[in-house]
């Protein structure tokens, strides 16, 4: 006779995410490691959009560029875009609970499979207008928007200009500036 042993995956709360040291995500009370920390070539990278979102919001009324933040989508989700864009104020609290209006991820091995599917469709579901895959691989950014509750390829870009149309501004961002 055998005997089968059910896997049991521990459920976890904004609760105890709060209390964890290091970086984490929590998704539908799964946590995921954030480690081990971005490659060197991620972070260049990441920088070089946050730089280019802050130059290209400056005269937005709205809009601000921010670099990793929890967004608390529920009690069993928070999660930490690499890049982002709200148009709203997200006042004094110490995680945002809105939708932001515009996302990068960029990929690393530890992440891709999350951020080419988990929070795909976790983004999709949450109403972000457009979700940018960054690979840095191939130097190529997947571009996706919103559309109908569903995500439609925009743009694939390397050397691209790519309009995003955000809460009372439009921004023009050049994909050739942010590959090393």
């Amino acid at each position: 006779m055998q005997i089968l042993r059910e896997k049991v995956y521990p459920y976890y709360t904004y609760e105890d995410y709060r209390h964890w040291e290091g970086r984490w995500e929590l998704i539908n009370g799964t946590a995921y490691a954030m480690t081990p920390m971005p490659s060197l070539k991620h972070q260049r990278v990441s920088s070089k959009i946050d730089w280019q979102l802050n130059e290209l919001l400056k005269e937005c009324p709205k809009c601000r560029a921010y670099l990793p933040v929890d967004w608390k989508i529920d009690e069993s989700t928070v999660v930490q875009p690499d890049n982002l864009v709200l148009c709203y104020d997200p006042g004094d609290s110490p995680y945002i609970i809105q939708a932001p209006i515009l996302i990068f991820e960029v990929l690393s091995k530890s992440t891709a499979f999350k951020d080419l599917h988990v929070k795909y469709h976790l983004y999709e579901r949450e109403g972000v207008k457009y979700y940018v895959l960054v690979n840095l691989e191939t130097k190529t950014a997947k571009i996706y928007m919103l559309k109908d509750y569903k995500y439609v390829k925009l743009a694939e870009a390397r050397e691209e200009k790519v309009v995003f149309e955000l809460d009372g501004c439009e921004i023009e961002f050049d994909f050739a500036l942010i590959w090393e």
